[in-house]
């Protein structure tokens, strides 16, 4: 890497381990708002599906920026923003109590839960600017792309393993006082706003030029009008754009469906049992969750990689098929024992991450770079936006089917993703 790709690749690792330290300690703040607002899985599910939903929502608008205004400026404002978030998170009981009500009129819940969907909306609107920018930054900037896709996805990933680690370490430091914890957390972010403050780098260094010896793009910088962007759109989904985006979604159900609520279905697992620590009973599942996404750092780095060496549409077939069987095996897993579990638990953490490099690299194949920004907008509000209701869908799954159910689907979406994936390798050869 040059030293260019060396400072880009570094701002992203930073950004994108911020983004997925928040996204995962929210599913260990689950079981406490479960029993401190006394209400059920599926409207917790709502909730978050409310934030979630922004984080992909978002990517389009943010994508639309990148391409016109560049990408470190709204990375900073990302990382700003969900520190904020979490610092109003930390504040909901407070806020809450001064409504003076007991529950909120038409949706019925304590405005203190309602606080925290508000926050949750913050945080999904503040997270949704990163990846649009973060990856037109990398896909124009880079020139060592795939080795760039593996450490930003490793980064993510050790922000994924983070998140739910620090936050289950800080609620049994404090005592469960999950209102301290968020605030704590909100600092890691700003810190990191400010270090991204002074940064520089050169956005358009490895885009095909006109000619020109200095590496700077003559492309037009994205969509500056409705008709354009509508345009813009258009002839993306005019082609194999329109397959790719259906991986993503089916990717971002799988995806939010299997982690938002596992932390409380590990503590319902016969295989798995509490501890007593320092005199206090411990749930082992936090932390085999906790291991579970740090097993994907490895699949992100081997994805990353192979991006490189293996054509893309392949590699999207073949991880998303595997995701797929293991939903079907999941819970017969979990009835045969601790160590079978862990395997599983292995297995899924890893081929979960390990087909993000994938979708991420062939958006790039399948994208012009002048609307980069754009592609990356519409695939993050796939992953992230459509994708936020596998929450919703685990929610009622489990409130009013069961654990079969719900792994059922899981089996359904990654088998189905998996397919389009031999669909677009077929068109490529």
């Amino acid at each position: 890497m040059n030293e260019n790709d060396r400072a880009i690749t570094g701002l992203v690792m930073l950004a994108h381990s911020m983004v997925h330290t928040y996204e995962f300690a929210f599913p260990v703040f689950v079981p406490l708002w479960l029993s401190q607002f006394g209400t059920t899985e599926a409207v917790i599910g709502v909730v978050l599906t409310l934030g979630l939903s922004l984080f992909g929502l978002g990517s389009l608008p943010a994508g639309v920026l990148a391409d016109r205004y560049g990408s470190k400026e709204l990375i900073v404002l990302c990382l700003v923003g969900m520190g904020g978030s979490f610092l109003l998170l930390g504040a909901a009981p407070a806020v809450g109590g001064l409504l003076g009500v007991e529950s909120l009129p038409v949706v019925g819940v304590a405005p203190e839960l309602g606080v925290v969907a508000v926050a949750l909306v913050l945080w999904g609107t503040a997270a949704s600017v990163y990846h649009p920018a973060g990856l037109s930054l990398i896909t124009r900037g880079v020139v060592e792309r795939g080795d760039a896709f593996a450490y930003h996805g490793t980064a993510g990933n050790v922000g994924t393993a983070l998140g739910p680690f620090v936050t289950t370490v800080l609620l049994f430091a404090l005592s469960d006082n999950w209102e301290l914890v968020a605030a704590v957390l909100a600092l890691p972010a700003l810190a990191g706003a400010l270090a991204a403050t002074r940064v520089s780098v050169d956005e358009m260094a490895a885009v095909a030029t006109d000619g020109g010896a200095d590496g700077a793009s003559k492309a037009d910088p994205g969509v500056d009008s409705l008709g354009e962007f509508l345009a813009t759109s258009r002839q993306l989904f005019v082609g194999a754009f329109v397959v790719v985006f259906a991986v993503v979604m089916l990717s971002g159900l799988y995806y939010r469906g299997a982690l938002t609520f596992l932390p409380e279905l590990f503590a319902g697992f016969d295989a798995i049992q509490p501890v007593e620590l320092a005199g206090r009973e411990v749930e082992p599942g936090n932390y085999i969750y906790t291991g579970l996404l740090a097993v994907g750092v490895g699949g992100q780095y081997a994805g990353g990689k192979l991006t490189d060496r293996l054509p893309v549409e392949l590699g999207l077939a073949v991880g998303y098929g595997t995701l797929g069987v293991i939903a079907l095996a999941y819970l017969p897993a979990a009835e045969a024992g601790l160590v079978p579990l862990l395997v599983l638990s292995a297995l899924l953490g890893f081929f979960l991450f390990f087909v993000q490099p994938f979708y991420q690299a062939t958006v790039a194949e399948y994208s012009p770079a002048e609307a980069r920004g754009l592609s990356y907008g519409y695939t993050y509000l796939g992953v992230f936006g459509v994708g936020a209701l596998g929450a919703t869908v685990a929610g009622v799954a489990l409130s009013a089917f069961s654990q079969a159910v719900l792994f059922a689907i899981l089996a359904g979406l990654g088998l189905f993703a998996g397919l389009l994936g031999f669909v677009l390798y077929g068109r490529a050869r």
